[in-house]
């Protein structure tokens, strides 16, 4: 698979701040929980976040991402390839309440080769739960999630998935975690039998029993109190194979594992973990619970020159993902901005911090997927939607009148590079219409070669090229062909402006412009870098592209 490198150091956010000297957030913020999802393909991951909007309140049925009909329609996945293939390929928002907090709720794209969607995403919230199939454990494209994770400092939440199927030994996925992940696991439940014979869980952290109902998916399960793991009532309800393994499970697993101490899990150094079966409603409302209580507030964002702290009074808030034809009749395209600071209220001027211009939103959105309602305010940490006609890119910052920039949020130099023909030569506007408005979105890299016509295309992975062929189809009524390139990669030319003139002049055949118009020097072979780095001592080529504007 190809899969963008990790954030540079250079990209990581504030350490969380566990002052206890800071202000204490406003009640509306502080009830708010900003999360990501990550995962491998196929651990569950869209799957869980149907059954959190079920216990949210958001859905009446969960969507199944494997049924058919009316039912398959998932929320989170609304591009029509993620709805005919089952997978996600991009992130989508979801803002919906339980009990009294707020949740924030990313949808991340599983497939590696969507992971640059997913970094930036990164960059827009607080803590990330971690799905994990059970029978699979840490499989690469979490672990490279997870060094992203750790980069950032984010808080990490796991969910052990898939238990009604046949799984691994339990201490064997903790050990794993553990090992691969460098990070403490604490079991926050502990799962009794697997495969056919799993029947549910223990709450450790509430002595409760919890039992899985195998014969209605949507159902929650049944508490039994417990009091304490040698009351004779667990007897009553747990087959006597089960019982005796499960008792021994659990007193080695307090004796040899660590109880969860929330300061450690802020600090990215514990994750506590969960075990259960999404598609069967199981475990995901004991998850809900500790996002709640072990997840943070919304914390302080990194910004130039200074960083911007949720409990200020002013409004600021940075974009970190642009989505073109959410909705195919409007042709719309709107900005997912996270608020960093202040209380938003619907028809505010904001300063557009980029071009220094006003600019009044008038129509912010509240997201469920595809479905959005207009949103009459909002708080630091949610991440509210702002359609526009292009005057918004990644990066971008709108504040109260200050002109701050939020900073980190990278853009990666595409490992696989083709040319693109529209399939009617005569519609060559429209493709480049196409193609800056992708650009734009950051679901590519579009390079206009200084020498020759036509546009050079750069994604992370092969995948990519698909889904933009299909989206400049459906969306532009214009068939494309992708063809293979002279060129292997690209990266961004940084340094003295007459230098990267001096080297732009000298080797037009390699030098191109992305879609801001900044110079890249296409490569063939490594041997083309190690030149330049020779020649050109004093410029630097970058393989990453900090998108702060």
């Amino acid at each position: 698979m190809h899969v963008a490198p990790p954030c540079p150091r250079r990209y990581m956010r504030p350490m969380l701040d566990t002052n206890t000297n800071r202000p204490e957030l406003p009640p509306e913020i502080a009830r708010r929980r900003t999360f990501a999802i990550i995962s491998h393909p196929d651990a569950g991951k869209t799957t869980l976040t149907e059954k959190f909007l079920l216990y949210g309140g958001a859905i009446q049925m969960a969507g199944q991402v494997r049924a058919k009909g009316e039912a398959r329609r998932t929320r989170s996945d609304f591009m029509k390839m993620e709805q005919d293939r089952g997978i996600s390929v991009s992130a989508s928002a979801m803002s919906f309440d339980f009990g009294k907090y707020r949740f924030n709720l990313v949808d991340t794209p599983g497939h590696s080769d969507f992971s640059e969607d997913t970094y930036r995403t990164l960059t827009a919230v607080d803590a990330a739960v971690m799905v994990i199939d059970g029978a699979k454990g840490v499989e690469s494209q979490t672990q490279k999630l997870f060094e992203v994770c750790r980069l950032r400092d984010l808080p990490i939440l796991t969910f052990c998935n898939k238990m009604d199927r046949e799984s691994r030994d339990t201490f064997d996925i903790i050990d794993e975690i553990q090992e691969n992940l460098a990070i403490d696991v604490s079991p926050a439940s502990w799962p009794i039998g697997m495969g056919r014979d799993f029947m549910g869980t223990y709450d450790l952290l509430n002595d409760r029993l919890e039992l899985m109902d195998r014969a209605d998916r949507n159902v929650v399960a049944e508490t039994i109190e417990i009091n304490g793991l040698d009351d004779p009532k667990l007897a009553e309800h747990v087959p006597e194979h089960l019982l005796e393994k499960f008792l021994e499970e659990v007193e080695m697993a307090k004796e040899l594992l660590p109880t969860i101490d929330p300061q450690s899990v802020l600090e990215g150094h514990m994750t506590p973990i969960w075990f259960g079966s999404a598609i069967n409603s199981f475990g995901v409302q004991e998850l809900m619970q500790g996002i709640a209580n072990y997840g943070p507030e919304p914390q302080p964002q990194q910004a130039s020159p200074r960083t911007i702290a949720p409990e200020e009074k002013k409004v600021a808030g940075f974009v970190f993902k642009v989505q073109a034809n959410m909705d195919p009749k409007h042709r719309d395209r709107v900005a997912f901005m996270r608020l960093a600071s202040g209380h938003f209220k619907r028809g505010m001027k904001l300063t557009h911090v980029r071009s220094k211009k006003p600019m009044a939103v008038s129509n912010p959105v509240l997201f469920l997927a595809s479905d959005r309602e207009l949103a009459e305010e909002a708080w630091a940490g949610d991440i509210i939607g702002i359609p526009n006609h292009g005057q918004l890119r990644i990066g971008d910052t709108l504040t109260e009148g200050e002109m701050i920039r939020a900073t980190g949020i990278p853009s990666f130099a595409p490992e696989l590079l083709q040319v693109v023909r529209a399939g009617d030569p005569m519609k060559a506007k429209h493709l480049e219409k196409a193609l800056m408005q992708f650009a734009e979105e950051g679901a590519a890299k579009v390079f206009k070669p200084n020498i020759g016509s036509g546009f050079i295309v750069g994604v992370v992975g092969a995948l990519q090229f698909e889904v933009l062929a299909s989206r400049i189809e459906l969306e532009y009524g214009l068939p494309v062909r992708f063809e293979q390139s002279q060129f292997t990669s690209a990266r961004w030319i940084l340094g003295d402006k007459d230098e990267v003139e001096k080297l732009v002049n000298s080797n037009k055949q390699h030098i191109a412009h992305d879609n801001d118009g900044d110079p890249v020097f296409l490569t063939r072979l490594q041997w083309d870098i190690d030149r330049v780095e020779r020649d050109y001592p004093d410029l630097t080529l970058s393989a990453t592209k900090e998108m702060m504007v």
